[in-house]
């Protein structure tokens, strides 16, 4: 699997631990080494997980060798962006994308959507 520094990988036996019970919301890349796009996301990650540091927590999982994780989120295309909020998936991205562009889409996840507020 792609190696990015700080950013930790997770597998079928941690995942519930690691992303369903963090106290942060949660990126996860979905990714496999023989993926292109997932190689030139690996920066991007990268800058993320050291920028959002306390806000966001960061991890991959390779899904060649973590069929159940990608099995049961349903992901067919790498990379696939998945954030985890509470326990449960609330934003999936497809495709690399640049940092800023990232960060724009996870701006209600790392921030809190402004002036909104939660009538459910």
């Amino acid at each position: 699997m792609i190696g990015i520094e700080g950013v930790d990988a997770v597998t079928d036996a941690d995942f519930d631990g690691e992303v369903l019970k963090a106290g942060l919301p949660v990126l996860v890349e979905f990714t496999a080494d023989w993926c292109p796009p997932c190689r030139r996301l690996a920066p991007v990650l990268a800058a993320v997980a050291e920028e959002e540091a306390g806000r966001l927590k960061v991890v991959q999982i390779d899904v060649d060798t973590n069929p159940e994780i990608t099995g049961r989120y349903g992901v067919l295309a790498m990379p696939t962006l998945i954030v985890f909020q509470g326990g449960e998936p609330v934003k999936s991205m497809v495709g690399a994308r640049p940092k800023r562009k990232l960060l724009r889409e996870l701006e209600d996840v790392i921030r809190g959507p402004a002036g909104s507020v939660d009538v459910r």
